[in-house]
């Protein structure tokens, strides 16, 4: 029988096996090749961090409510973007057939069994390579944090945080007309990285105040924009730092638990910036719609992938198999030093 990867309380991971139903009319079942992690997110439901596990999200009001009694998020999968193919079809399909590459947003499991109209499937780009395809998740994320900071031919920027989002911020802030990027990350596995997609410069956050090399990076200006994609509240805070008089400020990050090492009544208060929310792809409708929508955003990024405009080589550590998947969960838990985008192989 085939199994998934199921999340039953934080830091509790578990393989099962399960049946595969018949498919109904419409319906297509894929079998996973590739899935690729989202750290931030993902870590925060694996940790147990995540408002979802006290609250509810009420997409109504836009308000996080506390959760009804004796609810909870378990048991739950794991996972972000998988690639896969199409080994059946049911009646009346039209869209895919057996043989199809497709990818989409599909958790850790050895098959799928889903609606042909399912928003979040899509055929793939023969061009595009398996490794890119899972990471267009990230990539779409950072050209939406490079959107929202509005940064323009000339613009100096600094990017906080060197996971995958942070990388693609990276090369996209390049693509969108970037004089200077200023990379910020503790891990160096991940500077050397950034160097290689295009930084001008990579600080090691605890070798130096981050907020006055910046300034010294800069002639005293600071940086026209800077994207924090960490989820560090200290390293928001040296984003705040790091930026000019009158700059704007995107965090990107999913922040939890107490706002420790964020002062608002330094920097923040004085230099009069701009704080931008709103990276979130999900989050709509986007601040220049209806000319800018999800599935422009998603195609966007993809013609990036087609021009060899965003490169991934490097990005995806570790690769596993799909048997030591409970294994690569607590590395890069616990030894984030060594990792920069979990991905898993089935085949």
């Amino acid at each position: 029988m085939p199994r998934e990867l199921v999340l039953t309380a934080p830091r509790i991971l578990e393989f099962r096996e399960y049946e595969e139903p018949k498919l109904k009319a419409k319906q297509v079942r894929i079998r996973s090749i590739l899935t690729a992690e989202k750290h931030g997110t993902s870590l925060a439901i694996y940790r147990g961090t995540s408002p979802f596990h006290v609250k509810r999200y009420d997409d109504y009001l836009k308000l996080f409510l506390p959760l009804e009694e004796n609810a909870t998020i378990y048991p739950c999968h794991v996972g972000n973007m998988t690639v896969g193919v199409v080994v059946e079809v049911g009646k009346g399909v039209s869209k895919f057939k057996v043989g199809d590459r497709v990818f989409g947003y599909l958790p850790v499991r050895e098959t799928h069994t889903v609606d042909e109209d399912f928003m979040f499937i899509w055929k793939a780009p023969p061009e595009l390579r398996d490794e890119e395809l899972v990471c267009i998740d990230p990539a779409t994320v950072a050209l939406m944090a490079v959107r929202e900071g509005c940064i323009r031919v000339g613009d100096m920027v600094a990017v906080f945080g060197l996971g995958a989002i942070g990388l693609m911020t990276v090369q996209i802030s390049r693509i969108a007309g970037a004089s200077k990027i200023i990379a910020v990350e503790p891990i160096e596995l991940r500077r050397r990285l950034a160097e290689k997609y295009g930084a001008d410069h990579v600080l090691n956050p605890n070798n130096c105040d981050v907020g006055l090399e910046i300034k010294r990076l800069t002639e005293g200006m600071g940086v026209d924009v800077s994207i924090e994609t960490s989820g560090s509240y200290k390293a928001l805070h040296q984003a705040i730092r790091s930026t000019a008089y009158g700059g704007s400020v995107v965090p990107v990050s999913w922040y939890h638990g107490d706002a420790v090492g964020l002062d608002l009544g330094e920097e923040w208060h004085f230099n009069r910036q701009i704080m931008v929310s709103g990276a979130r792809v999900e989050s709509e409708p986007y601040r220049d719609y209806p000319r800018w929508t999800r599935s422009r955003v998603y195609k966007t990024v993809i013609e990036l992938f087609k021009r060899k405009m965003l490169i991934v080589e490097g990005m995806l550590k570790p690769i596993v198999p799909f048997d030591k998947a409970i294994e690569a969960y607590k590395l890069i838990d616990e030894k984030p030093e060594e990792t920069v985008k979990l991905a898993i192989r089935y085949m």
